[in-house]
């Protein structure tokens, strides 16, 4: 009796990309690698779990951020309960830095490309599971304030090197709004960010309901939105902000360091970087400039990156190791690019050849051909069937394979090669051949509507 078929369903929020859009997405992160190390970041991975109470302690949600580990099988230790898997990789970096401090340099630069989950209702370009690549520059007892600048134009310079198109990094200063708050008699300063935070969720009505609500005047809430209205691309955002008639030492610091980066954006990257003194981040334990990003033309699907400074999530009580990190959100970036703009590889394999079987019996000399062409770094397969050439062609078009090698096909007995785009079909030597640049590695292309 033939057993029933096994229903396979989708889990949401874990997205599994097809071939072509997995290489696509291994191309942008071959290309964010190599320009984190251009710039002197170290790899880094650090493990999986971390203390739930440390995950809660620094900007954890117990309701729906930290997904619990437990052991399926066994006794189950009290320590192992208490693991949740991390849900960004600033936290466990932070904790890293802290058990390595005596042997690292510092400052400290380092990359890392790695999953995290986070246990969030997930909708369109929000996923429990998926991958992020992270810079952070890290000191001991204090932090350059040119490392907040450098952040944002390493992102910048890896994303002209992408089919991303036109991006904008929006940067603020936490402590611009919180001495803003501060200087018009709000106290809650964590409080009223996380609710400010919200504008582009729930609109600046609802926004200022919601401050009412939490102890605001009509006159705080109103300034507070103002504040958040406020955008430049250049420096005229320092004349805005003192223009609503506040003062506060914590302002003036924040709007300072705020020009800082923003300068050096209009040196470096003109047009890149824009003040939006809405960005806050949610997070807890940024300190200072923050930031956020997002491709033109695709504002609605939020943020692809974003960070920002932190001065105490690493401190062993002794010492402090503050820091500054900037992390793309590699899945959410590959996936709006796939769904919303069709970017995907041009084929769905690395093979620029696919090797032509004659028979079963000559199924070596094809291997060989094979393993010629791999040792020049020219990526190519076998056929998976010694049936007729036609049918061999057609396999390979239908992956996206450029070149399909004959041998013995020559007239001397030598191979021969054929572009299946143009049917050019020449004598070649698999010593010899030059695979064309272009063809090597699977290219970024735009699929048919």
């Amino acid at each position: 009796m033939t057993p029933p078929a096994e229903k396979v369903t989708p889990i949401s929020g874990f997205p599994e990309f097809l071939p072509a859009e997995r290489l696509l997405e291994l191309h942008f992160l071959d290309t964010i690698r190599e320009v984190f190390e251009l710039h002197g970041f170290a790899p880094l991975e650090t493990r999986a779990v971390e203390p739930v109470e440390r995950l809660l302690g620094k900007g954890g949600d117990a309701d729906k951020e930290v997904y619990g580990v437990s052991r399926l099988a066994g006794e189950e230790s009290s320590r192992d309960a208490a693991l949740g898997l991390h849900f960004d990789l600033t936290v466990p970096f932070a904790r890293y830095v802290l058990e390595n401090a005596g042997r690292l340099s510092f400052p400290f630069r380092r990359y890392q490309v790695q999953k995290v989950w986070r246990g969030e209702r997930p909708q369109e370009g929000r996923f429990r599971e998926f991958t992020q690549a992270d810079i952070d520059v890290v000191d001991v007892g204090g932090l350059a304030p040119h490392f907040e600048a450098e952040m944002p134009l390493v992102v910048a310079e890896a994303f002209r090197r992408l089919p991303v198109g036109e991006f904008r990094i929006q940067v603020n200063n936490r402590l611009v709004p919180e001495g803003f708050y501060l200087g018009i008699g709000l106290e809650d300063v964590a409080g009223t960010l996380r609710i400010v935070d919200k504008l582009d969720k729930i609109g600046p009505d609802k926004v200022a309901a919601q401050l009412v609500e939490a102890g605001a005047t009509d006159e705080q809430a109103r300034l507070c939105l103002a504040l958040a209205d406020i955008r430049s691309e250049d420096l005229s955002f320092v004349d805005a902000v003192r223009a609503l008639g506040v003062s506060h030492p914590s302002l003036e610091a924040g709007l300072e360091a705020l020009a800082a980066v923003v300068r050096a954006g209009l040196e470096r990257a003109p047009g890149t970087l824009v003040a939006d003194l809405r960005i806050a981040r949610g997070l807890d334990y940024y300190t200072g400039t923050v930031y956020e990003t997002q491709l033109v033309g695709s504002e609605d699907w939020g943020s692809v990156c974003s960070g920002g400074r932190y001065d105490s999530l690493a401190s062993d009580g002794r010492t402090t190791y503050p820091g500054v990190g900037i992390s793309i959100g590699l899945t959410r970036l590959v996936h709006l690019l796939v769904t919303k703009r069709g970017l995907t590889a041009s084929r769905s394999t690395p093979a620029a050849v696919l090797v032509a079987v004659v028979d079963e019996e000559s199924r070596t000399r094809s291997d060989a051909v094979a393993a010629a062409l791999r040792a020049r770094g020219v990526p190519c397969e076998v056929a998976p069937s010694a049936a007729k050439f036609g049918k061999q062609i057609r396999y390979a078009d239908r992956r996206g394979i450029p070149y399909v090698w004959f041998p013995g096909a020559g007239e001397s007995g030598g191979d021969q090669v054929k572009d299946i785009r143009s049917g050019d079909q020449v004598d070649a030597d698999a010593t010899t051949w030059e695979c064309p640049t272009a063809d090597l590695r699977p290219g970024i292309v735009t699929r048919e509507p």
